[in-house]
């Protein structure tokens, strides 16, 4: 028997057969003899316990008297039910439980005999119904907690029941003690309003200040399956995780529904784009795919190693193998067989989750035991398959919006401050398409906005490009000819001198003026005359090893070596990204001095573009104030990045030098997004001058010289008014003060480019001193970063 009772309650119980008692003496008076006579020698059987009715507050006069107290509550507890109903004597919310049926003693016994404890149910929430019970037993309310009660309690296999819990409270009466307050209806109705303040519940109901006095009954009801789809509805209905999380939640109440204590399940999405199947994103607790093993997707063709089982694909059936080991025996289920068994599943059900006949995935259901699963059981799987189609669904919607975003964000991004421009005309579009009328779409135009462009270029990087191309085609010239030349056994062929030839000719090529269709001509060359050669000749074991590491040495998708274009390559990524990296994480600072429309691109080096102005952000108000602190904040970040290339230049794998420009434009213009590209450009011919000026400025030179306005490690500002190269050297004299600037300064004026005459610059060069450089890099640091 369970005897805890919980000494925060505002009851002291009185365990009491009074009623019972009183009914038996009014039947003890009935005209019918046998009833009387029972009730008659039952009352005499306890008269020598007065506890029974008085009240029993020493559980010992329970347990001495258990006979007895099945013999008085025999009309309540019928012998030929106790194998049926899983009923007991009970106080309502507490832990005190005896005369057990039959049935309630086998469940309990299976369990380990461990204490039940009401599902979800706190001390808090047992004070309050307690409370709540008095409300309605003694002051007339009406209020209503229909909370459904749960005991949740493992059979003898390990499989969790669930079991509702009934109460009738016939038997009990509930009076006040001396010390009980008298509640007014403004204190009823202050409760009424604050169920979850249990202070005020105490307050109110100070504990063991009511009499509970009597007994109840407790009744239960398996309602294993139906409280396990309810669990599986809330487990799949969380919006802050994915219907895969919690593996060990969502198994266990597949196995409460399908009751088999080893079932373990699995989900196979389904890519309609791709014809394939996939694993949900992977997490610690994600649930995998018996299907797909370690695979994280596989062609639908595929997905079944062989097994002929298109009814899941095409027809969105139901598949069981109730014995997979007799499965196997069936000729072209062999190899799918063996995956499951390989996977210690003996019985299985796979059954197609879809939408309006679109195949989302597929449930998969095993079993370590032949029979355990099969084509009757499956059919639990029509009870919560609604939620999983409707979870499924969900998912794919919620993927294909975070693909969207991604694609927003990586590819045709709308930057934050002008979203509420496309918001505003997309909410336009949605309001005017749901009354079934024609919507135009209105042009996104900000007029009126101070534009700024900087970039820091990797300088000669086409000439860099070039050069590492020659010596990785030079590399394998060499090679190749090395290996004619050194070989015994290639050397007595015919063809060989002839190829010898060829591949010097070549080598002479390389050593004049890359042409645009050297390399591809040499790759042709190799690929269709030296590499089948290569591979028919006869070569014994030493020749055997040259071909062997002149193979290992190619690049698997070119076919040609890949040596000195890799440091290169690595080096224009690292130094992209770390740049890229620099920018992006100043722009939350810049943001901050007024917010305004950023874009960067890549190309060799990193160019970005800004544009601020009152019609970007209407909600603020715009002072010219705001684009010098933002040209300031521009000039520092350039410092920033320059020094951050300095960082990097030691454990570069290929030297690269990098120089910085910023282009000044006092005159306000107006940008435009361009439906057709997806992106802003600026609106018409008068602004078009500012966009010539940016293609045309960063290859242009020195007045009256062959001298590039852009220099390595220098930064160029390139200005057309005397107001601006004023603005531009308060910047500078501050960084020279701040030792972020060299005292150098060089002023020029810029040649004349086409359609664009008068501009002139300002260069100079970042502090790049120990002090400066605070921090260092490893090589292995910048290729974890990059990869």
């Amino acid at each position: 028997m369970n005897q805890h009772l919980s000494k925060n309650s505002p009851f002291k119980t009185l365990i009491s057969f009074h009623k019972l008692i009183e009914s038996l003496e009014e039947i003890a008076l009935s005209d019918v003899d046998y009833r009387s006579n029972y009730a008659k020698s039952l009352l005499k059987e306890i008269e020598h316990i007065p506890e029974f009715r008085t009240g029993i507050e020493d559980f010992s006069v329970i347990t001495n008297n258990k006979k007895l107290i099945r013999n008085l509550l025999a009309d309540l507890f019928p012998t030929a039910l106790t194998h049926n109903e899983i009923k007991a004597v009970a106080i309502p919310f507490q832990n005190i439980i005896f005369n057990r049926t039959k049935r309630f003693k086998k469940i309990v016994k299976n369990a380990g005999e461990s204490d039940l404890l009401i599902r979800d149910f706190s001390e808090d929430q047992f004070y309050a119904l307690s409370c709540i019970l008095i409300l309605n037993a003694y002051y007339n309310q009406t209020f209503d907690y229909n909370k459904p009660l749960f005991y949740d309690i493992p059979d003898a296999d390990g499989v969790l029941k669930h079991y509702r819990i009934l109460y009738n409270a016939d038997f009990i009466e509930i009076y006040p003690s001396g010390n009980a307050p008298t509640l007014s209806q403004e204190d009823i109705d202050e409760l009424m309003d604050n169920f979850n303040n249990v202070a005020l519940w105490k307050e109110k109901f100070p504990a063991e200040s009511w009499i509970l006095k009597g007994f109840g009954i407790i009744s239960l009801f398996d309602a294993t399956k139906e409280s396990a789809i309810s669990n599986l509805k809330s487990n799949l209905l969380k919006r802050d995780k994915r219907p895969e999380n919690d593996t060990n939640v969502s198994e266990s109440i597949f196995r409460s529904i399908f009751k088999i204590p080893d079932l373990r399940i699995g989900i196979s999405i389904y890519n309609d784009d791709e014809k394939k199947f996939t694993k949900l994103p992977l997490d610690k607790n994600s649930i995998g795919s018996f299907i797909l093993q370690n695979e994280n997707e596989m062609e639908c063709c595929n997905a079944f190693l062989g097994c002929s089982l298109n009814r899941i694909l095409e027809g969105k059936e139901t598949i069981s193998i109730s014995n997979v080991e007799t499965f196997a025996t069936i000729p072209g289920n062999e190899r799918f067989a063996q995956s499951l068994l390989d996977q210690n599943i003996k019985s299985c059900i796979f059954t197609a989750v879809a939408k309006e006949d679109k195949l989302l995935g597929i449930i998969e259901l095993v079993s370590a035991t032949p029979r355990q699963l099969n084509s009757i059981n499956a059919n639990n799987l029509q009870l919560i398959l609604p939620n999983i189609i409707d979870t499924l669904e969900r998912y794919d919607s919620d993927l294909q919006n975070q693909i969207e975003a991604i694609i927003q964000r990586e590819y045709t991004a709308i930057h934050s401050s002008v979203y509420w421009k496309f918001k505003a005309e997309a909410q336009k579009y949605l309001n005017t398409n749901a009354t079934n009328k024609e919507h135009t779409f209105k042009e996104i135009v900000f007029n009126e906005v101070y534009p700024l462009y900087g970039q820091i270029d990797i300088n000669g990087s086409s000439e860099h490009r070039n050069n590492t191309v020659k010596e990785d085609l030079k590399s394998q010239l060499n090679h190749l000819i090395a290996i004619f030349e050194n070989s015994k056994s290639i050397q007595k062929l015919p063809l060989l001198e002839q190829l010898k030839f060829e591949l010097h000719t070549y080598s002479e090529d390389l050593e004049k003026e890359l042409k645009a269709d050297t390399e591809q001509q040499i790759q042709t060359y190799i690929e269709k005359e030296i590499h089948p050669f290569l591979n028919n000749a006869i070569a014994d074991s030493d020749d055997k090893l040259l071909l062997d590491a002149y193979f290992e040495n190619l690049d698997p998708k070119t076919k040609l070596f890949y040596h000195a274009r890799k440091k290169f390559d690595e080096a224009m990524s690292i130094i992209n990204k770390e740049m890229a990296a620099v920018l992006d994480n100043e722009q939350i600072e810049a943001q901050a001095i007024f917010p305004h429309y950023f874009e960067r691109f890549k190309t060799d080096g990193v160019e970005h573009n800004l544009y601020i102005g009152a019609s970007i952000t209407p909600s603020q108000s715009f002072d010219l104030m705001y684009l010098n602190n933002l040209r300031l904040w521009q000039l520092q970040t350039l410092c920033k990045m320059e020094l951050e290339h300095h960082r990097l230049k030691k454990v570069l794998p290929y030297t690269l030098d990098v120089s910085s420009l910023i282009l000044v434009f006092s005159s306000p213009i107006s940008i435009r997004f361009r439906m057709d590209e997806k992106r802003f450009d600026v609106d018409g011919t008068y602004n078009a001058r500012y966009e010539v000026v940016k293609k045309r400025i960063d290859k242009a030179h020195i007045k009256g010289t062959t001298e590039r306005i852009t220099q390595k490690e220098k930064i160029t500002i390139v200005y057309s008014h005397q107001y601006e190269e004023t603005e531009y050297l308060k910047y500078i004299k501050f960084l020279q003060f701040k030792k972020v600037l060299e005292p150098q300064i060089e002023q020029f004026e810029v040649e004349d480019l086409q359609g664009v005459y008068g501009l002139k610059a300002i260069r100079i060069k970042v502090m790049n001193t120990d002090e400066n450089l605070d921090s260092r890099y490893t090589y292995k640091e910048l290729l974890d970063t990059l990869h």
